[in-house]
């Protein structure tokens, strides 16, 4: 990559300014050794939430609110996030950093537990957007699980797929890139998809369903 195309995209992604709920939530994922979306992944988020008017969204990997922040800044006023995260003390963090962006507290619904145990008790065409920052060795299966909660129109996005340029590099790869461009694949050549992939962040891989 080009020095003028490296400035480019670092212009890009700070091109929305954060605000202290989501630096307060960014430190807390920083303590905790998780990733965090970055800037301008976030507002691709919020983004696609506000362009599919969302009123119901599903989030796999609550982590510490940063994700979701962004994603309730595009949804509707009357919008609720269905959140989901194996770790309910970084919960509790998402919970607090959502308050200090000013959301009241029926505008987030927090689900502990593995996401392919929580997500087949979700309702049915039930949703607008499906925000998938989980487990990347799940994907597959969260993309199964996304087609039948989305409606009609609704938009399903995959954080990470660049892994960190591993997914394109033609050398010997973990397991999780392998899911990760079989994922790609699936999207690519779904009849039921519209796909593109966002160069933000790590990789934001986007769909909406037919």
């Amino acid at each position: 990559m080009t020095g003028n195309r490296q400035t480019s995209w670092a212009f890009a992604d700070a091109y929305v300014a954060e605000d202290d709920a989501l630096l307060w939530a960014r430190d807390r994922a920083r303590e905790a050794g998780l990733r965090s979306v970055t800037p301008g992944t976030g507002s691709a988020l919020g983004l696609l939430a506000a362009a599919v008017d969302a009123k119901a969204v599903a989030e796999i990997g609550t982590g510490c609110g940063v994700s979701g922040i962004h994603l309730l800044h595009g949804m509707r006023p009357d919008g609720v996030l269905t959140t989901v995260d194996p770790e309910p003390e970084h919960q509790q963090f998402a919970r607090q950093a959502f308050r200090a962006a000013g959301f009241a507290s029926n505008r987030a619904r927090f689900i502990p537990g593995r996401a392919l145990d929580v997500l087949p008790r979700l309702a049915d065409a039930g949703y607008d957007l499906v925000f998938c920052d989980g487990d990347r060795l799940e994907y597959l299966d969260y993309l199964a699980e996304s087609l039948r909660l989305l409606r009609p129109g609704g938009l399903v996005a995959f954080e990470g797929v660049f892994g960190a340029g591993r997914t394109i590099d033609s050398g010997p790869q973990p397991t999780e890139v392998l899911r990760v461009r079989e994922l790609l694949r699936a999207v690519r050549e779904s009849q039921e998809l519209v796909p593109s992939l966002l160069p933000v962040g790590d990789g934001l891989l986007c769909a909406v369903k037919r």
